[in-house]
């Protein structure tokens, strides 16, 4: 199993990025994939999740602003990131389970993780 995260960099706040994760390994239908980001000093959190029998979910600090897809031919699913915050900074993961209930709270050993990819925001 593997999940490459890409598409992370430096942004001026109010800019966007496009973040890609491309999944191997597992039959990319039956899982799960939400984002998380954790930030220097912070705890890891959740950002957004997505799966073909469960919708769409996203944390109250990025409705409007992020919004991710799912590309089943190619095992990849994004996270588009408008309008960009200083505090959105911190290195983004993905992640894969079979269901997004309680994706919040996915451990290390609960979920297959991506590396990750840092995103910078200046202000």
């Amino acid at each position: 199993v593997q999940l490459v995260e890409s598409g992370g960099g430096l942004v001026q706040a109010g800019e966007s990025l496009r973040l890609s994760c491309v999944a191997s390994g597992f039959t990319f239908d039956d899982y799960a994939i939400a984002w998380f980001r954790q930030a220097p000093g912070k705890e890891r959190e959740a950002v957004s999740c997505i799966h073909s029998s469960d919708g769409t979910y996203y944390e109250d600090f990025v409705k409007g602003r992020f919004t991710t897809s799912s590309d089943d031919a190619k095992n990849t699913v994004l996270l588009q990131m408008n309008t960009l915050k200083p505090e959105d900074t911190a290195v983004y993961y993905c992640a894969a389970a079979l269901s997004c209930r309680s994706y919040r709270t996915w451990s290390d050993y609960e979920a297959y993780w991506g590396q990750g990819t840092q995103v910078t925001v200046s202000s």
